[in-house]
């Protein structure tokens, strides 16, 4: 007998990252994801007619909290963000994620002035589209988003990220400078779907809204992470059109905080060398992540992303319907 097959009712929305100069921006390209009809890399069961995207992040201070593992690949440019962004396009990167964490009032409190002129520097170094990633919920990520998404008017960013309790005002300046917002709530499909219909309520375009569900690491929630995507998903190829969302994810801020890519080797044996460890971490991770649909994934180790590049290849080339056809034999 063949295999049931899943017939989805609803199509995840296209959106798209970056503007080009007939958009009015300065971009080589625009990227985008979504506009899935059928589970992730189910192309027997419906369309999936865009890769998923790894950026790489890229912080806007020096990250001196980041693990000896972490930091090595990135030695020569490690104090300056505009280098590192030319690092990661020349190894192939095609979307990068600027980290405002400098912008937080314990890692250097830069001025949202400060922030929106890095990010001008940037987007003259790199033809790249840019995620933005303010220093965390509060009066300052609204202050510092603002001024970036007046600064970069016309580029169409991914600004991170808006949460129910302080909404409104990054959404009206993704309405006024014309670009796309992240909606991040706790790893919940019932707040995820009222903090995408907040916004919509102010006419902000559903198109132009990620999806970021929070995202748990190996090891540290995970498998809940996991299954309430799924849920989400399923519910938007149902017809929900208040969860049909791309999705993004952080892996390399989960998958690197976490103690067992941090412990020394003479610490713990058993757990075996801790270069290969970590980048092992962020690559299970994120693997796993693209299995429950997720569209972005902000990495960090270069080891990883090869790997998780190549990931992508193999389930892009292994979900061609005439190869995704099987036939049930019964025992």
């Amino acid at each position: 007998m063949t295999a049931p097959s899943f017939r989805a009712s609803g199509r995840i929305r296209t959106v798209r990252i970056g503007g080009t100069p007939a958009d009015g921006g300065s971009r080589g390209e625009a990227v985008e994801v979504g506009g899935e009809t059928c589970l992730p890399f189910h192309r027997f069961e419906g369309e999936m007619p865009l890769r998923p995207v790894v950026a790489w992040e890229i912080p806007d201070s020096t990250p001196v909290d980041w693990c000896e593992t972490l930091r090595e690949p990135y030695a020569g440019v490690f104090d300056d963000p505009v280098a590192w962004a030319r690092f990661a396009v020349e190894r192939g990167a095609r979307l990068l994620c600027l980290d405002l964490r400098g912008a937080a009032a314990d890692k250097g409190n830069r001025s949202a002035a400060e922030s929106a002129d890095l990010l001008r520097r940037l987007l003259g170094a790199v033809k790249v589209p840019l995620i933005v990633k303010g220093p965390g919920p509060g009066e300052r990520q609204n202050e510092v988003l603002t001024a970036c998404a007046e600064a970069a008017q016309g580029e169409r960013l991914l600004l991170a990220s808006a949460v129910e309790e302080e909404y409104k005002t990054l959404v009206a300046a993704g309405v006024a400078f014309g670009h796309a917002v992240t909606a991040e709530t706790p790893i919940d499909v019932n707040l995820c779907k009222q903090l995408n219909i907040l916004m919509t309520d102010l006419h902000f375009p559903p198109d132009s809204i990620v999806i970021d569900p929070l995202t748990g690491g190996l090891g540290y929630g995970l498998e809940y992470t996991y299954s309430v995507m799924e849920r989400i998903r399923l519910q938007a190829l149902g017809g929900d059109e208040m969860l049909q969302m791309p999705f993004i994810c952080f892996v390399g801020a989960e998958s690197w905080k976490v103690k067992e890519v941090k412990v020394p080797e003479e610490r713990e044996p058993s757990w075996g060398d801790r270069a290969r460890r970590g980048v092992l971490w962020e690559i299970t991770t994120a693997v796993s992540l693209l299995h429950a649909g997720a569209a972005v994934l902000v990495m960090r180790h270069p080891a990883a992303i090869a790997a998780v590049e190549k990931a992508i290849d193999g389930l892009m080339e292994g979900t061609e319907p005439q190869r995704a056809q099987r036939t049930l034999r019964m025992g």
